[in-house]
């Protein structure tokens, strides 16, 4: 089915409310996209226009409380949420905030209302419209609840990031349809993005790679017009959305016979990654899954210029938490990780390797399916 039953989204609410009754907060003020959509499943298009704020009230009991233009009322009444609040948006005069502060005081009630201050987030309205906000309530920081409450997924929303993550797989067997020698690698990365909608994404945001000898510069570049060339390390990675839920997967292609060097570092990128499976197990933390790639990757040097070896995953392409030294993130069943080991082919170059996964009770699970050590030849 497309979105939820309204007891996922009961069950997201209480779960907010309980850890707001431990911090002491009076409500919870959302701005963004991932923030809204977790509490109410409010999905649209409309985000990608800076125009409009858009913001949610939680309150520390009853149900959320929308505070949106007027254009979405339609949208969101399609949703579980009943109190929707709205103005004529863009008001040059008072864009929502009267409403908003009004809302605040009213649910409030002189408590302390939580914004989110943690890293990976962000408040999505003017810096004129925070400080009316901060001159009307006590507005303090949010305790990392929704970050925390978002980072364990219900069994409902591993299956729509499976989902997604199919999809790629589908889209990824097909690249032999659309990539020889001689095709520029823009017309790839178009065609790529056509045969993910033809497997059932409803937009692909999110598609970077490269396409050169021996391994490649970077991995987040836009495609160029240059043509394939025999011998070529294809990399493609992307995150399709299937129903509001991400993929975040990588493929790479050796076009025509793969040289030796690229050969191997396949192989060692698919075992590093089997070794980040392996000890990705509940009680593990996201240090010991860097530590386990890093020692196939480097021999435990601790990394490279990539940074971190994977990530959270679900409502957005990343998510908290960190594959990294430093994150000590323990790790639970429900968790949706990326595995994404890198290592240097030659100076100046490197190859990496992804896949998704989920903890679970026992370990992990793949939700990618995970690629052979081989890599794929296609198009010489």
């Amino acid at each position: 089915m497309l979105g939820f039953e309204d007891a996922e989204y009961h069950a997201r609410r209480d779960g907010a409310q309980r850890l707001m009754a431990e911090a002491g907060l009076a409500a919870l003020l959302l701005t963004t996209d991932p923030e809204i959509r977790y509490y109410t499943g409010y999905l649209t298009r409309f985000w990608e226009s800076p125009t409009r704020p858009w913001y949610l009230v939680l309150p520390a009991s009853g149900d959320p409380i929308a505070v949106i233009p007027s254009i979405g009322a339609v949208l969101m009444a399609r949703s579980w949420i009943s109190d929707i609040r709205t103005w004529r948006a863009p008001d040059y005069d008072d864009d929502g905030v009267g409403l908003l502060t009004e809302t605040l005081r009213e649910v409030a009630q002189g408590g302390p209302v939580g914004i989110a201050h943690h890293l990976e987030s962000h408040a999505r309205l003017p810096l004129a419209s925070l400080a009316a906000v901060r001159r009307a309530v006590t507005l303090t920081h949010d305790h990392a609840i929704t970050q925390r409450s978002r980072v364990v997924k219900s069994h409902a929303e591993v299956a729509k990031i499976k989902a997604s993550c199919e999809i790629a797989d589908r889209a990824f067997a097909r690249v032999e349809q659309i990539a020889r020698v001689g095709t520029p690698v823009s017309d790839v990365f178009r065609r790529f993005q056509m045969l993910c909608l033809e497997e059932g994404a409803d937009w692909v945001p999110y598609l970077a790679g490269a396409a050169e000898s021996e391994g490649y510069g970077d991995v987040i570049s836009p495609a160029t017009d240059a043509p394939l060339n025999r011998g070529d390390v294809l990399m493609l990675d992307t995150g399709v959305i299937r129903d509001g839920y991400f993929c975040d997967f990588d493929r790479n292609f050796s076009v025509g016979p793969p040289s030796a060097i690229v050969a191997d570092a396949h192989m060692r990128l698919v075992a590093a990654t089997q070794a980040g499976f392996d000890a990705a197990k509940p009680g593990a933390t996201c240090a010991d899954v860097f530590a386990a790639m890093d020692k196939v990757c480097t021999g435990g040097a601790g990394g490279s210029d990539t940074g971190r070896l994977g990530h959270g995953l679900g409502l957005q392409l990343t998510e908290f938490p960190s594959l990294i030294p430093a994150d000590q993130t323990v790790l639970v069943p429900g968790m949706v990780l990326t595995l994404e080991p890198g290592l240097e082919t030659v100076p100046g170059k490197m190859m990496v390797h992804e896949e998704n996964i989920v903890i679970t009770e026992t370990g992990a699970a793949y939700l990618s399916t995970p690629a052979a050590e081989e890599i794929m030849e296609i198009g010489a």
